[in-house]
């Protein structure tokens, strides 16, 4: 008895992406990134927008593992 061939699978039509759906995310995630580096590596000493250690210490090992100098 012949056992019955599955028809081959065939993969989904792969639409593309605008760049219009894209540039808001990209902004968001680019304003994002820009605001965490300015965090790890400039929040601090002269151009502090908050007072204190608190945020020095939370970014600290970061600080160091991006090469920024921090002592």
């Amino acid at each position: 008895m012949a056992h019955p061939i599955a028809p081959a699978a065939t993969a989904p039509a792969v639409t593309p992406i605008s760049v219009k759906a894209i540039l808001p995310w990209a902004v968001f995630f680019g304003i994002l990134l820009m605001a965490l580096i300015y965090f790890v590596g400039a929040e601090q000493g002269a151009t502090s927008l908050i007072s204190g250690e608190d945020v020095h210490e939370w970014v600290h090992d970061g600080r160091h593992l991006l090469g920024f100098p921090c002592h």
